[in-house]
């Protein structure tokens, strides 16, 4: 079935078979003016929309959502921020809305921040639209809507970034330094994981004030994330957020430029950490949120084999208590880092058999992204990557340029969801990975932060 699928992109993708490296800005669109849109305003939206809104080079001229509450916030966001008031669809909370935004002249963007569902259609519009795409991860559900949302694309020609930040990490920025000037050696393993406590996002009472822990609901009676995140738990088995974690292993690794993904397998446990959850916060089992089967295991584990030679391990743990974690491992011929313990040891340089502090090497191969950016990205989410996500986009936008995180990147990181559903459901069974690139991975140029432009 892949090998058909191939030899439907090989004509698009001949195309777009070789990047060189991203430009600097150029002089004439440093000054121009983004019209953008963005399709989402719930609290992640909002994230994204706080680092729009700061831009003296970005006009958020539409918002749409169809819950009024986050609506008004977002609109908020932007009068308070001395911007004038955009266009507003979707308080009538008619699903529909987001495509009559998407029929609004002179938008040049849109951001999608909506539940994972959306992504893929409202994609697909967009670029069939003209109109450039930053959304959020993931892709898509379906491996069938990353081969559309991919056809789209490449028939369009309509920009499209994934809005991965975790790239954008300052460790793991830095570490891409030293894989780039060989610290590591040749790269052989590799090591990441979603490793996030979720239990309070996917449950709560429904009270728009108080959207973490605060109780057993989801769903329609859920607030956010848990009226349509705890879903996806609920009905699906397999690695359901991978792109933080595959993200930068991918940068590491170049895949899609000169390497990509030959086979994935997948290994879920039982599935115990979101009912204990349940009936522990609501004190007992009558509550009906504790009579849900839940079919996501508590850990799915995948393994990744590449072209080159080199093997990735994701992690999805997002059901059970734990501390936040990534689990960053790069590991080559001379030597290997871990976040985890912010250890890394390089042969002939650590002392031997013991681990040294990250820290002194971060400093000292610290990317120039953060060392121009640092500042002002300081105050944004998740530790200044979200500033940089969204600089990324606007400034390749304003160039004309290739997108950094790019179309192939967006849907050969989101396809493992169903890959690892498919291969959980088969018995844990090893699937050859699809070539999205139709072997133009062969002849790609890695471009991604390569300068202190974006």
């Amino acid at each position: 079935m892949f090998a058909m699928k191939r030899r439907e992109f090989i004509a698009a993708s001949a195309a777009v078979a070789a990047s060189s490296l991203l430009p600097q800005t150029p002089a004439w669109a440093r000054g121009r003016t983004l019209r953008l849109a963005m399709i989402g305003t719930g609290m992640r939206g909002q994230v994204l929309l706080k680092e729009l809104v700061r831009r003296d080079d970005v006009e958020v001229i539409a918002l749409c959502d169809i819950e009024p509450i986050m609506l008004g916030r977002a609109v908020d966001m932007v009068t308070k921020a001395g911007k004038p008031a955009p266009k507003t669809y979707g308080q009538d909370r008619d699903s529909n809305a987001w495509k009559r935004l998407l029929e609004q002249k002179g938008i040049d963007g849109v951001i999608i921040a909506t539940p994972w569902e959306y992504h893929a259609p409202m994609a697909i519009a967009a670029m069939q639209a003209g109109v450039a795409v930053g959304c959020e991860v993931v892709a898509g559900i379906t491996l069938q809507d990353h081969w559309d949302v991919l056809k789209t694309q490449l028939t369009t020609g309509t920009p499209y970034m994934l809005l991965e930040n975790v790239c954008y990490r300052r460790d793991v920025m830095a570490a891409l330094q030293m894989v780039r000037q060989g610290l590591f050696g040749e790269l052989v393993h590799l090591q990441a994981g979603y490793q996030h406590d979720l239990r309070g996002v996917k449950f709560n009472s429904g009270d728009p004030s108080q959207p973490y822990d605060s109780g057993v609901e989801f769903g329609p009676k859920g607030w956010s994330e848990a009226r349509w995140r705890t879903e996806h738990s609920v009905e699906r088995n397999g690695e359901l957020y991978p792109s933080h974690s595959i993200g930068p292993c991918a940068m590491y690794t170049g895949i899609n430029r000169g390497n990509r993904f030959t086979h994935i397998n997948a290994f879920a446990t039982k599935a115990r950490g979101l009912h204990e959850y349940t009936v522990a916060k609501s004190g007992g089992t009558t509550h009906p949120s504790t009579q849900v089967k839940f079919k996501l295991g508590d850990i799915v584990t995948t393994t990744l084999a590449c072209e080159n030679g080199e093997t990735i391990l994701l992690q999805h743990d997002t059901s059970l208590p734990r501390p936040y974690s990534m689990g960053f491992r790069v590991q080559g011929t001379k030597g290997l880092w871990m976040d985890v313990n912010h250890s890394i040891h390089i042969e002939g340089r650590s002392p031997p058999h013991q681990w040294e502090e990250f820290k002194t090497y971060q400093d000292q191969y610290e990317h120039p992204l953060w060392k121009q950016h640092a500042d002002t990205a300081a105050s944004a989410g998740h530790g200044g990557m979200d500033w940089f996500v969204i600089h990324a986009f606007v400034e390749a936008l304003k160039a004309k340029a290739p997108m950094p995180i790019d179309i192939y990147d967006a849907v050969t990181w989101s396809a493992i969801t169903p890959l690892s559903e498919q291969s959980i459901a088969n018995g844990f069974q090893t699937l050859e990975f699809p070539d999205f690139t139709a072997g133009a991975w062969k002849q790609r140029k890695p471009i991604f932060a390569f300068d202190g432009t974006y």
